[in-house]
């Protein structure tokens, strides 16, 4: 019986996501989407593949959405999305992802998307860190933690089930 449950969990699947920090002048780099009419930010990275490490999902998906290579560095955040817990739940009740987010750097300023952008990506912009409480950036519980982490240097790594 308790293989029956193994499996059954193993099914309903948590997704890994790695996601990129790159800050440079006190601005942070966002994804730019454009969907159901509306325009929000997110930062770069994506899904980790089967036989991925966090470090190789991560470069592989700043190679697809920005066309850059990127320099990893500390982890920074961990960060849970369990749909059902927020007001996206009619759609995304099935979903739970845990998002590893890394302070990267990047040796340019301007990017094109890459070979893969996601779905409504237009772009990337520079995001001003104390001012990042008036851009619409996902999750947007996330906000006041990178604020605090680049004003102060301290924040807690893992924030929780954040929207």
């Amino acid at each position: 019986m308790a293989q029956k449950a193994i499996v059954k969990v193993f099914k309903m699947g948590i997704r890994n996501s790695a996601k990129a920090v790159i800050v440079k002048d006190g601005k942070v780099l966002a994804v730019k989407i454009h969907e159901n009419g509306g325009t929000y930010y997110i930062l770069p990275g994506g899904g980790q593949k089967h036989g991925e490490n966090l470090h190789q999902a991560l470069e592989r998906e700043c190679k697809e959405e920005l066309g850059a290579e990127v320099e990893i560095g500390e982890l920074i955040f961990v960060r849970e999305y369990i749909g059902k817990n927020h007001e996206l739940a009619a759609y995304h009740s099935h979903a739970h992802q845990t998002e590893f987010m890394f302070l990267c750097n990047v040796n340019q300023d301007t990017f094109i998307n890459g070979e893969s952008p996601d779905k409504g990506q237009i772009g990337t912009e520079w995001l001003p860190i104390n001012d990042l409480l008036e851009y619409k950036l996902f999750p947007q519980s996330l906000r006041t933690h990178l604020i605090s982490y680049f004003d102060s240097g301290k924040a807690k790594t893992y924030v929780g089930d954040i929207n």
